[in-house]
């Protein structure tokens, strides 16, 4: 068993992803750790790693067209392996439910999930944020999408990439830049 892999130039803020791609489908999306994300993936789904591009040209193609405002949705199988349990709910209820343009805030992600009850919402929120956090298929699983209540909150590619994914989609005015 083996996990496909490639390098995937982006504009900046974003610079270079890194995905692998499993029988299944896209398993993985990684930011900056490319190497240690995959090697984690590799290590957790029991698979070696193999350059094969036969296997991800299709998500390399359909994620450089994104980044580049040529498409506003992916097609592509998801292996969903390495999110388990309550991760999977939550992670399943974004890409179904929060499309391109749209965001929501932890707290609405975890009640729409039904995967995390609190009469507060607040520990439901946390979970969320813990979840997008660890999100292994950032981007496809729009996780840039989930805002904190009071502002972008945290993302894993940096607070810079996940303002520009939110503008590149328009649910967020572009910064003005006054640097001459």
């Amino acid at each position: 068993m083996t996990l496909a892999w490639a390098m995937v130039a982006a504009p900046e803020p974003i610079c270079q992803l890194t995905l692998a791609v499993t029988d299944e489908g896209v398993a993985c999306v990684a930011f900056h750790r490319g190497a240690e994300a995959l090697a984690a993936a590799a290590r957790r789904t029991g698979r070696r790693l193999v350059e094969d591009a036969n296997r991800t040209n299709e998500a390399v193609r359909q994620l450089t067209d994104y980044l580049n405002g040529c498409r506003r949705d992916f097609d592509l199988p998801l292996d969903w392996s390495l999110s388990p349990g309550p991760q999977r709910t939550v992670l399943e209820t974004l890409y179904a439910g929060v499309g391109y343009g749209e965001t929501t805030t932890y707290g609405e992600l975890a009640r729409r999930s039904g995967a995390f009850r609190g009469a507060d919402g607040v520990l439901g929120a946390r979970a969320v944020g813990s979840i997008m956090g660890a999100n292994p298929i950032p981007i496809v699983v729009a996780c840039h999408r989930v805002l904190a209540a009071d502002g972008l909150g945290g993302f894993g590619g940096g607070l810079a990439a996940k303002r520009w994914l939110l503008e590149l989609e328009g649910s967020l005015p572009p910064t003005l830049d006054f640097g001459g």
